[in-house]
Parts: C-alpha cells; sequence; structure tokens
C-alpha cells in the first residue's frame, strides 16, 4: 500500500482539531495529568510509541509530576534527534475579552491559554511525529518525542527529571518548539540558535538597631540595601556578540526591625538574565564589589535559592554555531518548507532549552510558531505557523535521518 504523503497529516484542518482538544484543557503547571493523559492516548490511537514517565522531586515541591516520551527507531545506526515540549501553562490571568479555554479561532488565529505558548508547537511535534512514522518506512537512527510538565514552574523538573533519571543520554541533536517568533517578536520564520540563561539570588544585608529617635546611632539595613540596589542597577553589563546584554531585575524587597526602631534587617531578590561568563561566582563578585563602591555598612549576605539538584539552581546561558552542520541542515529545512530563509536570533529568556543546550550539552534549536499575548490576556497562535512548524520538523528528521 502507497503511504500517503505528509500533508494528509500535516495541514490546517489536522492542525485546528489537534490543538483546539489541546488549549480546551486546562493544564496549569503542577496540574497536567489531563492533559498527559490525552497525550499519550492521541498517540497510541495512531500506533505511535508512548509510556508515561514518572517522575517524585521530593526536596522542594514534593510534587509527583509526569511526561509522556516516546520513540521511533529507524533500521540503521544513526543520530537521534529529540523533539521537546511543555504541556503546561501558566495561570490564567485577568483580562480576557475570549474564553481562556475557549480555542476561539479568528481571522487565522487560535486564542486560548497557552495556544501560543506552547500547545501550538506541541501540536508541530505531534503532528510531523505522526505523518514521519506514516511515510518513512525506512531511517536510520532515532527520533526520541518528550512531552513534559512543569516548564512554566520555577524548575523545569519535567525535563530536569528527564535528564537525572538518563531518559535522553543519547541524544544529538534537540528542537524546542517554543515560540520563537512569537517570543522575539520577530515574524515567521525565526530560528534561535540559543538563549541567554538566569539566576535568581536573595541578598541580605544586617545593620544595626537603635531608637528612631538617634537613627545616626545605628545602621539602617533598609538605607544600605537601598544603596546597593542603586549600585547594582548602574553596573556596566557585559556583552555577548550573540546574547547581547544580560538583565538586572530586583523583584522583591522587605526588612525593618523593633517598633519606633532603626531597621536592623533588609533582604532583596534579584533575577538575573546572564550571558556566557556570568557564572555563579560572577554574580557572587558582582555584588559585592557594587557593595564596596557604595559603602555599604553591615553584614551582607548572598544565597542563591535552593532547588532540587546542584544543576536546577540556575539555568545556564548557551549558543549553536551557524556552522554546526545540524545548523546549517536545520536551515536548509526552513527554507524547503516554508520557501524563506530563517532570521536567526536567540532567545531573550530562559527555559527548558536551556537545560539541554547546556547540561547535555546538544546542539538545540528554539524553533516554533508566531503569535502575541503569551504568559497574558488573549494570547493566540497563529495557525498557519503552526502547520509550517510541523512540515519544517517533519523536513528536518527526513534530512538527518534518511
Amino acid at each position: 500500500m502507497k503511504k500517503a504523503p505528509s500533508g494528509e497529516y500535516i495541514n490546517y484542518e489536522r492542525a485546528v482539531n489537534l490543538l483546539t482538544d489541546l488549549v480546551k484543557i486546562e493544564s496549569p503547571y503542577f496540574h497536567e495529568a489531563e492533559i498527559m493523559d490525552y497525550t499519550y492516548s492521541w498517540l497510541q490511537k495512531r500506533g505511535l510509541p508512548a509510556t508515561y514517565h514518572h517522575y517524585h522531586e521530593s526536596k522542594i515541591t514534593n510534587f509527583k509530576g509526569t511526561n509522556v516520551v516516546g520513540e521511533l527507531t529507524g533500521s540503521e545506526e544513526g543520530p537521534t534527534v529529540l523533539l521537546n515540549g511543555h504541556l503546561d501553562t501558566v495561570q490564567i490571568c485577568d483580562g480576557w475579552t475570549k474564553d481562556p479555554l475557549g480555542a476561539k479561532i479568528e481571522g487565522g488565529k487560535l486564542y486560548g491559554v497557552g495556544a501560543l505558548d506552547m500547545k501550538g508547537g506541541d501540536t508541530a511535534i505531534m503532528l510531523a511525529v505522526e505523518a514521519f512514522a506514516a511515510t518513512v518506512p525506512q531511517f536510520n537512527g532515532k527520533v526520541q518525542y518528550t512531552f513534559v510538565s512543569d516548564e512554566e514552574g520555577p524548575y523545569g523538573l519535567g525535563t530536569d527529571a528527564l535528564i537525572v533519571d538518563n531518559i535522553i543520554s543519547d541524544v544529538d541533536v534537540a528542537i524546542v518548539t517554543e515560540p520563537s517568533s512569537g517570543f522575539c517578536g520577530i515574524e515567521f520564520p525565526c530560528l534561535c540558535l540559543g538563549a541567554r540563561g538566569g539566576w535568581n539570588y536573595k541578598v541580605s544585608i544586617t545593620g544595626k538597631s537603635a531608637h528612631a529617635a538617634n537613627p545616626e546611632k545605628g545602621i539602617n539595613a533598609i538605607t544600605e540595601a537601598s544603596r546597593l540596589i542603586c549600585e547594582l542597577e548602574k553596573a556596566e553589563l557585559k556583552v555577548h556578540p550573540k546574547l547581547g546584554k544580560g538583565a538586572l531585575c530586583v523583584i522583591d524587597i522587605e526588612g525593618g526591625g523593633a517598633a519606633c526602631s532603626v531597621a536592623d534587617k533588609a533582604v532583596f531578590s534579584i533575577f538575573r538574565h546572564v550571558i556566557i561568563g556570568e557564572d555563579r561566582d560572577y554574580l557572587i563578585k558582582e555584588v559585592e564589589d557594587a557593595a564596596e563602591r557604595a559603602g555599604v555598612k553591615g553584614r551582607l549576605s548572598i544565597k542563591f535559592r535552593d532547588a532540587p539538584n546542584p544543576d536546577s539552581v540556575g539555568f545556564q546561558p548557551y549558543v549553536v554555531s551557524e556552522s554546526n552542520p545540524y545548523t546549517k541542515a536545520f536551515k536548509e529545512s526552513i527554507l524547503d518548507a516554508t520557501g524563506e530563509d530563517p532570521h536567526i536570533a536567540y532567545f531573550s529568556s530562559m527555559g527548558d532549552f536551556n537545560y539541554l543546550g547546556s547540561r547535555s550539552r546538544l546542539p538545540t534549536y528554539i524553533f516554533g510558531p508566531n503569535g502575541q499575548n503569551y504568559h497574558s490576556a488573549d494570547e493566540y497562535v497563529e495557525l498557519d505557523s503552526v502547520v509550517k512548524t510541523g512540515e519544517v520538523i517533519y523536513d528536518y528528521l527526513k534530512r538527518i535521518l534518511i
């Protein structure tokens, strides 16, 4: 029996049907059981290998999570291509003018929480894998697909568990279908060849209490923290030729002491987006140097967030070379499938791709649909770009594995 062309599997109608189902399932991080069951069943019904990967993060969150993973294996040895997407979303925020779980379509755009970030990308992976399995009877290597939980949560627990449990230990190249066009604000097709990283830390300052009538006898920790914050925000940030500058943002502050007294304690939190060369030791020195320049009094300490394991304390930045053979092949697939050369960009924030690109040391590409309003009201994805993303992935799998 002649195999059907990929267009039978990757087309507008099928993308709408699948994405509508996914968007209508509410799946904020830590609450993904229903959408994992749907994805598992969808794959199984089409004869595509699928298993549940259960994990338990017992140190910080006590979260018992689930990923859905599968693998197509060729007849000969060859590279393993990983397709990774998260099925969780952020919580539904205020301000929606459309039903956030309604998957309403207007003008070629499908609206709903997670439609862009990143159920549109998940749809592209699922259709591409189905098309590849149905139309490519012989190939070399493997296609591994992982649909993970808790990407939007604080630690990326789903992909972290894939690494810790050696589920993806034999992969050669990874594609994450996050909305590269939508996030970067660049017309589709947009290919990201890396991403900035990020660290979260707290700075504590201990001053000296005194009566508020005689503040000069104490050391006001809040005042000293303010000096330090102002100096940190003036710090000259390094520039990477691809990733640009990092970013430093104060995300909270608190402090105080006894009633009618000089505040002897202050704590503020920083989220620091980083580029290559800005590691944990660099950030510590950055704070210490700023404190010295500001003449901060009192005792200073820096504490990075607790994490399930040492590798998930922060997200490391990474870059993939444009001369990498996998990069060249991806650009060719984008041109063939869309008729356009990709716009090359670099993700300004972090996600599961950082774990793959830094911890697993994989050439990791971020390529996904276009749209707007991720993490905000009236999020939408452009449906044509979902279809095209699937077609690019399908072309890439054939290009690499045949």
